[in-house]
């Protein structure tokens, strides 16, 4: 990503600071599907360790680590436009991400639904003989297939590239006129207030009105809560990624942003793990409770953004490294995750020793994949490499 610089440089340079959290958004989603496999929540397999300890760091993670990969994507959004043009971006876009769901959902996440139904009972061992019934079938003991998993951000994206490309000269416009004011208000003594509440109002008002009536499923046609949500954050990058102002005033607004988030943390954290049952019984502590953690979820953000600023826009061979592979390590670690925990609780291995082995294999089959994939030049689309 480029930018005019964090202090208004001359030249375009690299946001070296948006690359860095985006790989450490990645990184921590791989670390959070590891803790999907041990916590009490819904998902494909689970160990037969699982239980609530892991909860507590899962929660902090869940309200922010995806919207904070959507913000950073409006912020590509408005560059590969202003480079290229609406029908350029929009052709773009769907060269780069159509093949990683067109192969992903046939061939990538094949084996986690594979693994889901074996644990269920519902098939008999044989990947290769379930293989051509997940592509044809429509549907396999209540589950769809073929599916997309853990690549419904890569399908939201894509949509949400092709919705926004013809818009996105007038989304501009709007930016230099009625939008420039909000660019003023960031500069006022009150910028960092309003960064924090400008941010979080419209997120508690999906709260409020689409959440209790739209769950989130990741179905594309009736994800309504989730699609405000992630919509919304690519608007908010796209319209920050040029803004000097604004950026500014994510730099006057990081003590704000990350006292909050700390006090909230605190806060939050024991409410989620231990007090939740006798909160949800009364309305006030329960709309309190999900206010903090819709204020909680963007003042990470904000804090996130601010510290890149100051400690991550910096360059070298490891960012450019990971700036490369950490997309197609996303695409794979899911179903390493999935076919390895499979296995390895089957094995009688106490937890720490199953949750370091799938820790390990996870990143290390993840990257291992990334490195075979790289050499391979036709499956470099497959994985969202250009050729």
């Amino acid at each position: 990503m480029t930018e005019t610089g964090p202090r208004a440089m001359a030249a375009p340079t690299r946001r070296h600071d948006l690359d860095w959290l985006r790989i450490i958004a990645f990184g921590l989603l791989v670390l959070y599907h590891v803790g999907m496999f041990y916590v009490p929540w819904g998902w494909h397999v689970k160990s037969v360790h699982a239980g609530s300890g892991a909860e507590p760091l899962m929660s902090l993670l869940n309200p922010w680590r995806l919207a904070l990969l959507f913000f950073i994507s409006g912020v590509a959004f408005r560059y590969l436009y202003d480079k290229s043009g609406g029908w350029k971006f929009a052709g773009e876009r769907t060269w780069r991400l159509l093949p990683v769901i067109v192969f992903g959902m046939l061939v990538v996440v094949m084996p986690q639904t594979y693994f889901q139904l074996r644990e269920m009972g519902e098939i008999e061992p044989g990947i290769l003989a379930f293989w051509p019934h997940y592509i044809t079938d429509w549907e396999i003991a209540g589950i769809a297939v073929p599916t997309w998993n853990h690549l419904w951000y890569v399908v939201y994206l894509f949509v949400y590239a092709l919705v926004l490309a013809p818009l996105m000269g007038l989304l501009k416009a709007f930016g230099r006129g009625p939008g420039a004011v909000l660019g003023r208000i960031w500069d006022s003594r009150f910028g960092p207030l309003l960064i924090i509440g400008l941010g979080f109002a419209p997120m508690m008002v999906y709260r409020v009105f689409l959440t209790p009536h739209f769950d989130v499923t990741h179905n594309l046609v009736w994800d309504w809560a989730n699609h405000a949500y992630s919509f919304t954050c690519v608007l908010y990058g796209f319209f920050a990624a040029k803004s000097e102002r604004f950026w500014r005033g994510v730099d006057r607004a990081l003590p704000l942003a990350l006292g909050l988030t700390v006090v909230l943390g605190v806060v939050l954290t024991p409410v989620w793990a231990l007090y939740w049952d006798q909160v949800a019984e009364h309305a006030v502590p329960l709309w309190l409770a999900r206010a903090g953690r819709v204020l909680y979820a963007w003042s990470m953000i904000v804090t996130l953004l601010g510290l890149a600023r100051r400690f991550l826009n910096t360059d070298g061979p490891v960012r450019r490294y990971l700036t490369e592979a950490i997309f197609p390590v996303y695409i794979l670690h899911q179903t390493i995750t999935v076919a390895a925990g499979y296995a390895l609780t089957r094995m009688g291995l106490d937890v720490w020793t199953e949750f370091v082995l799938l820790t390990l294999i996870t990143y290390a089959g993840s990257f291992a994949g990334f490195e075979i994939i790289r050499r391979i030049k036709p499956l470099r689309p497959l994985f969202g490499l250009k050729l």
